[in-house]
């Protein structure tokens, strides 16, 4: 899958000086590598898999989960044949197996309904999500915005987006939801693209520690 053309949603954020230092410093936005290529299932399940663990511990995880399907594509219906031994020997912790069989599950029910997204505002589409054992706003923000491709996403409850702003903005404490939303207000309707540059601000920070 290609990412649509981000370009307006750089120049609004140029418009704030701070933004304008991070676009500067890391070029243009891109929101395709790890969910670009992959159906909203599999966004999903990485989501989960990432859920609580350090980027690296969840990677090796997520491999391993993928090795268990053929060619590393995993579908609901493959996922709900596969008995839970090997999902526990792969990593995946007992709660986060019953999360994501219950995602098979509600992918094949239709209980979660790709088809619908285009029409359904992000706000629905959350809504619709939670359905979902474990899934809460955290993981319907990350397909959202690096899978669905809304711009409007600002993931307010993610500590690298916290930390992105108090650091970016000069902030004396991590800011609360209402203090993140008040500096977004500006270009709030890019909040996707303006956390993408936090993240990679605090990618940035994390390698020189």
């Amino acid at each position: 899958m290609t990412q649509p053309d981000f370009s307006t949603s750089v120049r609004a954020l140029r418009k704030d000086p701070k933004m304008a230092a991070l676009i500067k410093k890391h070029g243009l936005p891109d929101l395709t590598r790890y969910h670009g290529k992959i159906s909203v299932f599999e966004s999903l399940l990485r989501s989960i898999v990432y859920q609580q663990l350090s980027g690296y511990a969840a990677a090796a995880i997520h491999g391993r989960v993928l090795a268990l399907f053929r060619g590393g594509k995993p579908s609901p219906q493959a996922l709900l044949k596969i008995r839970a031994p090997r999902l526990r020997k792969a990593g995946l912790s007992i709660q986060k197996i019953t999360y994501v069989r219950d995602l098979a599950k509600k992918c094949i029910d239709g209980t979660v309904d790709e088809k619908r997204f285009p029409k359904m505002t992000s706000e629905e589409i959350v809504e619709h999500l939670v359905a979902v054992k474990g899934i809460g706003a955290w993981t319907a923000h990350m397909m959202l915005i690096f899978r669905l491709h809304r711009t409007d996403i600002l993931p307010v409850g993610d500590l690298a987006i916290r930390k992105g702003f108090q650091k970016v903005y000069g902030l004396k404490h991590m800011p609360s939801s209402k203090e993140m939303e008040k500096i977004a207000s500006p270009w709030r309707d890019h909040a996707s693209i303006a956390s993408w540059y936090l993240w990679r601000e605090m990618d940035g920070a994390k390698s020189k520690v």
